[in-house]
């Protein structure tokens, strides 16, 4: 018999979340407060989020509690990627089309330079403090973290048994094993493989999610400023759906190894542009490829 399934469109995605017994009303009331508040808190989509006043004031400022573990594994990724992975590319996503009115074409000639984290920001662990005049984008690991807090609330609701799936970004607890498609980045019609994952996260990253024309997509290497084209697609399980999320994103610019100076705990399988498919020695799947 089909589990219960809550559904909803949310930060521009789809959501769904698969629970033993059907949520509450105050708990499904819940989750739609806790998305719509980091949504303000973190969306350069909007006029009226603290990302955008960071950007129009710069200067020092108090972010919201939750942004601690955000902002400090960033830096780390920012560190083992050799800056390729950084918070800064904000402003360079909407020169390249990737902007609040999703023009989703290159303005001509443009091409800011994205700073590195030392000389445009300072995190101290509760403050920001922007050096420089900065666009926040923390894309490549803002969507998994939001999962781990909707987690959060669900298990101070007591719901222990759950699916949360943000638009193929996964995160898992409950004593069954789910089968997942790995989907191929070329085609989405097709699975390159299938994950059982277990009470943990499994987060995807591909060009072609967010990709449009004359090949611009929004995974940047920072130290370019330009759309990466050395890998075609990763998966990465992780405990925590922000550290799946993120690596995911990493694993576009450097190896397992010195990812593992972060996380010492993952699996991991990347796709590259010829079709080759490489994975970790522990990952628990089947690849077809």
């Amino acid at each position: 018999m089909p589990r219960p399934e809550l559904r909803f469109e949310a930060i521009g995605v789809p959501w769904a979340i698969e629970t033993a017994e059907p949520l509450p009303a105050t708990t499904v009331a819940a989750i739609h407060e806790r998305i719509a508040r980091f949504d303000r808190d973190y969306s350069r989509f909007r006029a009226d989020s603290l990302v955008s006043r960071i950007t129009r004031e710069p200067g020092r400022w108090r972010l919201p509690d939750d942004a601690g573990p955000l902002l400090d594994l960033y830096r780390l990724l920012y560190d083992a990627t050799d800056g390729a992975m950084n918070p800064l590319v904000g402003q360079r996503l909407e020169e390249l089309g990737y902007d609040r009115d999703y023009t989703l074409r290159a303005r001509a000639g443009a091409a800011t330079r994205i700073p590195s984290w030392e000389e445009a920001i300072s995190w101290d662990g509760s403050h920001l403090t922007t050096l420089t005049p900065v666009v926040l984008d923390i894309g490549a690991a803002g969507k998994g973290y939001l999962i781990d807090l909707v987690a959060d609330l669900l298990r101070e609701c007591g719901v222990d048994d759950y699916l949360i799936d943000a638009s193929g970004d996964l995160l898992h607890r409950g004593p069954d094993t789910v089968r997942v498609g790995l989907e191929h980045p070329w085609d989405p019609t097709m699975a390159i493989g299938v994950y059982e994952l277990s009470n943990g996260a499994l987060c995807a990253s591909a060009p072609g999610r967010r990709a449009w024309s004359d090949g611009l997509h929004h995974i940047l290497d920072a130290t370019s400023g330009e759309p990466t084209r050395t890998v075609a697609a990763t998966w990465v399980r992780a405990d925590s759906a922000l550290e799946a999320d993120a690596l995911a994103t990493a694993l576009f610019f450097a190896s397992e190894a010195r990812l593992s100076e972060v996380v010492p705990e993952f699996e991991y399988a990347r796709m590259m542009p010829d079709g080759r498919v490489g994975r970790s020695e522990r990952f628990n799947g089947e690849l077809f490829l």
